[in-house]
């Protein structure tokens, strides 16, 4: 009977010729060919589409479409057909690039696709949709919607609505509606900040309105003060009046810590004239400006 035995020292030679690798659950060792690598399946993939490629692809989606609601409308529900959730953030990025392409239409169709949808009923949202009929030169529908946000969020609602309604009145010299807006202003005890003033000032003086203007002006002085931001820290500097030139001498400092100790200087200085200024104020505040109905 023959046999073939294979001798010990080929043996050895042939165990020491395979590697065993430290991590013997990454490989697969077979009979007779030694260790395999395992590769990664083909149906799963490692490449994680972010929101901000999401938005690009929303964006691109859209803009070769023509101006159809219909359209528009199916090819963003087929874009979150897949979506376990409605991509809130990805909409907004894709509103943001829009916003900055300038490409009003498509701001208003999306906006109104995602409210529509019962998502980002935010003051943002509507702030967004406000801007882009105004820019796009629909003021029936921009009206419309100030009117509904002011009767539903009438002491809530945000002051840069009524700053934004007012440029676009003054861009449009319609002046009795602007004149309406900054009464219900005062009525609601909304302090109006420095560019609403500009604008009713401007128009006041173009009105020859002179003793309104100064009426605003003393009832709504220009601030004083400003605060920025010098090296993190939150300071407190005497703000640029209009016409004011630059004089090098009351340059910022450098230091923080110096421009703090000589505001604070310059606070105890003019405390008093502040504290006659706030009791003169004071007299004037419970009287309007202008009122909504006035004649003149």
């Amino acid at each position: 009977m023959l046999c073939l035995r294979y001798s010990p020292a080929t043996i050895t030679r042939r165990l020491d010729a395979v590697e065993i690798p430290k991590n013997p659950r990454s490989i697969v060792v077979c009979g007779a060919k030694g260790p395999r690598p395992r590769y990664p399946r083909v149906w799963k993939t490692r490449q994680r589409i972010g929101t901000i490629s999401k938005s690009a692809k929303l964006v691109d989606c859209i803009k070769g479409l023509s101006n159809v609601k219909e359209e528009v409308y199916g090819a963003l529900d087929s874009f979150i057909a897949w979506e376990l959730e409605f991509p809130l953030i990805t909409v907004k990025k894709a509103l943001k690039t829009l916003e900055d392409q300038k490409e009003w239409k498509r701001i208003i169709q999306v906006t109104k696709w995602m409210l529509s949808k019962g998502q980002g009923r935010t003051m943002g949202s509507y702030f967004t949709l406000l801007n882009a009929l105004a820019e796009d030169g629909r003021l029936d529908e921009a009206e419309e919607l100030w009117t509904k946000l002011f009767s539903e969020n009438l002491e809530s609602l945000p002051r840069v609505f009524y700053d934004k309604m007012i440029s676009i009145y003054y861009r449009r010299d319609m002046h009795e509606k602007m004149f309406e807006i900054f009464a219900d202003m005062e009525e609601l005890g909304i302090r109006p900040n420095t560019s609403i003033v500009k604008m009713v000032g401007d128009v006041f003086q173009k009105l020859g309105m002179l003793d309104k203007y100064e009426k605003l002006q003393k009832k709504y002085p220009p601030p004083k003060w400003e605060y920025r931001y010098i090296k993190g820290k939150r300071v407190r500097i005497r703000a640029k009046l209009t016409g004011e030139s630059d004089d090098p001498g009351e340059a910022e400092s450098d230091d923080p810590g110096e421009a703090v100790n000589e505001i604070n200087d310059k606070t105890d200085m003019n405390s008093n004239e502040m504290h006659d200024e706030a009791d003169s104020s004071v007299d004037d505040a419970d009287e309007p400006i202008y009122e909504a109905h006035n004649s003149s």
